[in-house]
């Protein structure tokens, strides 16, 4: 498929009606995609990389379907009908938060309808940059544990999560062990932060992948604890760590806890998969409209009016 220059993108027509056609029988007027990844190029083809070598860590391949530039990535999403999505921003080493901050605002500014993203590392300084993100506009962090190798309860992040807790941003934290564990990664390293800073609005992303029962508890016992559904449910993410039928019951009374992620362009199946897995889940189509757009339309005050059209 080729759009009007000629230029090949990552999706076809087909697709793009069939991901709409999706959400339009729920009656939505799009999605609200909290977890797709836009980063500086240098960034991204590193993250590409990993990927391309990740079949001797996974043990299968794990192709990356959306590969494109980012003009033609942006244009995928919208061509989905996806409202809202992010730019999860992640640092593996210090002096690198705030540069990707940075990179982030401009982003936004250039694509309204991304939500302003952020991050940060446990540094001298962490503090002073992230209440300069949020001042900046930032709507949303994101904290990735397992490629930043960093303990969310470092000394350095104390005032990172009080100024996080004080102002209500969000935070889309990878911190699951999944789909390999880390140093610091598993439910016990948050479940210490949030006795601390118990009103952080914190976005377990993957679910908590394969901790699942564990994080679903923290969203239970902590009101600012929601879960991501990004990359869960689907056959690909199925054959690693099957999401347990006994915690459907649980995940049905999460409804208003629950957003939909996806991982775009990173994941290694099409779009549309990704929301067909959610709702053969069979919790309702009450529950599939509260995780596809309004939960999260709620959480970052996306007026209902605009949901008519795209």
């Amino acid at each position: 498929m080729a759009d009007q220059h000629g230029t090949p993108t990552p999706f076809s027509d087909d697709e793009a009606a069939a991901v709409r056609a999706f959400t339009e029988r729920l009656h939505l007027g799009g999605i609200v995609d909290v977890h797709t990844h836009f980063m500086p190029k240098a960034v991204l083809d590193k993250v590409w990389a990993y990927f391309d070598s990740a079949g001797p860590l996974l043990g299968r391949e794990w192709p990356i379907t959306y590969r494109a530039d980012e003009d033609r990535r942006v244009a995928a999403l919208r061509a989905f009908g996806v409202r809202r999505f992010t730019s999860m921003i992640y640092p593996h080493k210090p002096a690198m938060a705030q540069w990707l901050n940075a990179w982030g605002a401009d982003f936004a500014a250039r694509h309204p309808d991304c939500l302003q993203t952020a991050t940060f590392y446990p540094e001298p300084g962490a503090v002073e940059y992230v209440a300069e993100a949020i001042e900046g506009g930032a709507q949303i962090f994101k904290s990735h544990i397992q490629v930043g190798d960093y303990s969310p309860t470092d000394p350095l992040l104390d005032d990172v999560w009080g100024v996080l807790a004080e102002t209500g941003v969000p935070v889309v934290i990878h911190c699951g062990s999944g789909p390999a564990p880390g140093r610091y990664t598993g439910p016990e390293p948050i479940r210490q932060v949030l006795q601390r800073f118990g009103q952080l609005n914190l976005i377990v992303a993957h679910m908590g992948t394969p901790e699942y029962a564990d994080f679903a508890e923290l969203a239970e016992q902590y009101s600012g604890v929601r879960l991501d559904t990004t990359m869960s449910f689907t056959d690909f993410s199925d054959a690693l760590a099957p999401y347990p039928k006994d915690l459907l019951p649980r995940l049905a009374d999460l409804s208003e806890k629950v957003l939909f992620g996806s991982d775009f362009p990173n994941i290694p199946y099409g779009y549309l998969h990704a929301l067909q897995a959610c709702e053969r889940l069979g919790l309702g189509e009450d529950w599939l409209r509260a995780v596809l757009h309004d939960n999260a339309a709620t959480l970052f005050g996306l007026r209902p009016e605009s949901t008519a059209s795209i």
